[in-house]
């Protein structure tokens, strides 16, 4: 009976699967400048060199909180969330494990305007609101569930606390059975975000 229950809840759970929409897209999709395209071959250089495999992120302290998008990224987080050239917040890698891309934030608490950063053209920064993401493991097989995640303000109407995610929130909020559920947790905080791609991609290197 237990294997039948916890067979049915991951089943159910996929009904909260989904990814956050960005709340302000783009509004500059043009090539890029020459001032980004310098920008670009750094990041470049120094990722692939640094990040070339999931390993290496791995032991960088990123984890894995999604399955492969409709591009066959994998995203991988650190947590930290005011990024610089060199410390991106999220590295994405192909099912092979080879870096795809990263992400680069700026947290926007206070409802902040488009980064002027690093020679980017403001317009290219996305913004996504708040939430928390969540990674479920069956304590039975090990199964992973990714793509799971509540708003901030539903979360913290739960009782949770941003600041210190607990997974005993996601239990009252019926989320998972019990704590033992959760393999990690984290608050993705509200933040302007811009998409670098390593590789080619068009129509640019900074677009979904």
């Amino acid at each position: 009976m237990r294997v039948t229950l916890i067979a049915a809840f991951l089943a159910a759970v996929c009904t909260f699967a989904g990814v956050a929409r960005a709340d302000e897209k783009q509004t500059y999709t043009g090539p890029p400048t020459p001032a980004e395209t310098q920008f670009l071959q750094s990041v470049q250089r120094d990722l692939l060199a640094r990040f070339p495999h999931v390993s290496d992120a791995e032991r960088a302290g990123y984890v894995r909180y999604t399955s492969p998008d409709d591009t066959g990224a994998i995203s991988y987080a650190d947590k930290q969330w005011s990024a610089d050239p060199t410390h991106p917040s999220q590295l994405w890698y192909d099912a092979q494990g080879n870096l795809m891309g990263a992400d680069f934030s700026v947290p926007r608490p206070n409802n902040e305007p488009r980064p002027n950063l690093w020679g980017i053209n403001p317009g290219r920064w996305y913004e996504f609101n708040g939430h928390v993401h969540y990674v479920i493991r069956d304590p039975k097989t090990g199964h992973m569930i990714y793509d799971q995640w509540i708003w901030n303000q539903d979360f913290v109407e739960g009782g949770g606390n941003l600041e210190h995610p607990s997974a005993d929130t996601l239990v009252k909020l019926g989320r998972v059975p019990d704590a033992s559920y959760v393999a990690t947790i984290f608050d993705f905080p509200t933040q302007w975000d811009l998409i670098v791609w390593v590789k080619p991609h068009e129509p640019t290197q900074f677009s979904w």
